[in-house]
């Protein structure tokens, strides 16, 4: 955030996760959310606007009266496991903070302590 002189780096591993949360998290999100995750083809380039509210639309008859939309294949998430996280703060003449906690070697998929 330069005009607040802030930045926060994370570093780490990235995993992709389970189809199974992905299902949870999607199914938790609002009806209008889910149908325009479907319409939105995530991550691809779309033809115009209205190419967009048109696909919206028919999804939104198509799952009218029911709670129940299904997560598009295409549709997931992916965990970072941070390493190390530093925080920076400018300061007068260069004389910037910087806070950095690297993760220590551990068992399980976190990792050790801070």
């Amino acid at each position: 955030w330069e005009a607040l002189e802030r930045s926060i780096r994370i570093e780490g591993r990235v995993q992709q996760v389970p189809p199974e949360e992905s299902d949870a998290y999607f199914t938790s999100r609002p009806k209008a959310s889910r149908l325009g995750a479907i319409a939105s083809d995530q991550s691809r380039p779309i033809a115009s606007r209205e190419a967009l509210e048109a696909k919206w639309s028919e999804l939104e008859g198509r799952y009218e009266g029911t709670a129940e939309v299904p997560r598009p294949l295409h549709w997931g998430g992916f965990r970072l496991v941070p390493s190390r996280i530093e925080f920076w703060k400018g300061r007068e003449s260069r004389l910037h903070d910087r806070l950095v906690y690297t993760r220590g070697e551990g068992e399980g998929e976190g990792g050790g302590e801070w």
